[in-house]
């Protein structure tokens, strides 16, 4: 069979890329060997959030009185925890595979790999084998757990997400290794389910966010009950007199964690196992598939999307690769630059990072600590919920947002530590992209109550001060 675009990989850069790509008219198809939806809606991010719902409703209805809410006898159900997890999932999922066939895309479930650079061979589920042929192919495999070099990683009880996600029971002390986005996410959600959550990282948690706001994120964490390891080695995971023992050697030296579950969570990498890259003369470079600005690898007309491609390794900058590709590929390619100062970057980089623990952290575009180790003036603001009056009447009034411009008034970033961070973020996301100052968001009204207000608030405070804060000492307004 031929294809004018052959997308090999089924989640949500590749199944966005097969999506765009009928649109434009051109004969696509797919081929996914596990389930359509891939990692991110059936065993990362849908999943993820279906749980992370549960815990904070949770952890929300024990201070139900506060609202004047009368609750007696709340528990956590886990097998309906989980049935509803999986109802959002399979729904989700199925509606995907039916916008895919209702659009004419071919699904092959089965497994891909290059006879050579113009044709795949795919060996389908049911046992059967076939080859297709692509004008063009876009690669969108994903990536996989990073199983660390470590004694005692192939301990029993040393699980991924994947297995953390279908629990029957809650662990009662969980140990997690690592401190990214999902480790301190889970990690979130068990302390809201009621585990006793030790977090182990060797560094520091958070990474790509201002060390600010991670110190706040981090207390509101341990105020719930997750004790964060930084600056920490694991030596060893072994078998415990009733459970699994964590060594690990940090700041009070030698130590051994219970665990009834150590949850792994130190990274993902590329997967392109089997897809014989060399075949079609594809190179890798540090683990990851190469490809140029375009997202084009030394084949012009095969892409690597999404996570294979080692970028960015979050979902919705897969889907806006694999569109950005297919509209190159139907020949409506636009340019996505952006001046930042001095600096020209793509829209493909300004992409929100948002992380589901509680409160919510989402951050984009230029943080402060890179500003200072980059040599760039800039003003920063900051504005706490607490002066935000819909945060006052959810009583959500946790964290603050961060604004960041450029002494031009260009506005260069924000991150927000608080409820519905992760959705208030696209304001900034879209100003940044829009190449717009201060003022812009000055000049636009923001419904009142509300908790984007805390934006206009902080963009005030980049000029002549907030309105709802009372000025520093010794400045008068």
């Amino acid at each position: 069979m031929s294809y004018d675009i052959v997308v090999i990989g089924g989640g949500p850069g590749g199944y966005v890329a097969a999506l765009r790509a009928i649109q434009h008219g051109l004969k696509t198809a797919l081929v996914e060997g596990h389930k359509i939806g891939g990692t991110c809606l059936n065993y990362g991010c849908i999943p993820t959030k279906a749980f992370y719902k549960s815990g904070t409703l949770f952890s929300e209805m024990k201070h139900a009185e506060d609202f004047g809410i009368l609750t007696e006898s709340l528990s956590l159900d886990v097998e309906k925890l989980q049935a509803q997890k999986n109802k959002t999932v399979t729904d989700l999922t199925s509606g995907v595979e039916q916008l895919l066939v209702a659009g004419g895309v071919d699904i092959y479930k089965g497994m891909a790999s290059f006879e050579n650079e113009q044709v795949i061979r795919v060996d389908l589920s049911d046992g059967d084998s076939l080859e297709l042929e692509g004008k063009s192919y876009i690669i969108a495999t994903g990536s996989s757990v990073f199983t660390p070099d470590m004694k005692g990683i192939d301990h029993p009880k040393v699980i991924s997400s994947k297995e953390l996600l279908d629990v029957k029971a809650l662990p009662e002390n969980l140990v997690i290794l690592g401190g990214g986005v999902v480790a301190m996410e889970f990690a979130s959600i068990f302390a809201d389910f009621g585990s006793k959550v030790e977090v182990i990282v060797r560094s520091r948690i958070l990474k790509g966010f201002d060390s600010d706001m991670v110190k706040r994120a981090s207390a509101y964490l341990k105020k719930k009950g997750v004790s964060i390891r930084t600056k920490t080695n694991v030596l060893e995971i072994r078998e415990g007199a009733s459970s699994a023992e964590v060594i690990i050697d940090g700041k009070r030296g030698e130590e051994a964690l219970c665990a009834d579950l150590v949850l792994n969570a130190m990274g993902r990498r590329p997967e392109f196992t089997g897809l014989n890259l060399a075949a079609a003369g594809i190179e890798t470079e540090k683990g990851a598939i190469q490809v140029d600005d375009h997202f084009r690898t030394g084949k012009k007309h095969i892409y690597a999307i999404g996570d294979v491609n080692g970028r960015y390794m979050l979902a919705h900058a897969a889907s806006h690769q694999g569109i950005q590709v297919v509209d190159a590929i139907a020949g409506m390619g636009k340019s996505h630059d952006i001046k930042l100062g001095d600096k020209t970057l793509s829209k493909m980089d300004i992409i929100p990072s948002c992380v589901f623990i509680s409160p919510e952290l989402a951050g984009v575009g230029l943080t402060e600590d890179e500003a200072k180790e980059e040599g760039i003036p800039v003003k920063v603001s900051k504005f706490p919920f607490t002066a935000n009056g819909k945060a006052m009447t959810m009583q959500k009034t946790e964290g603050l947002v961060k604004l960041i411009a450029l002494e031009s008034g260009q506005i260069a970033g924000a991150q927000i530590l608080g409820a519905h961070a992760s959705d208030l973020i696209h304001e900034i996301a879209l100003a940044i992209t829009g190449e717009m100052k201060v003022d812009d968001i000055l000049t636009t009204v923001h419904a009142h109550p509300t908790l984007s207000e805390s934006i206009l608030e902080a963009a005030l405070g980049l000029e002549m001060g907030a309105l709802h804060l009372a000025p520093p000492k010794g400045k008068k307004r």
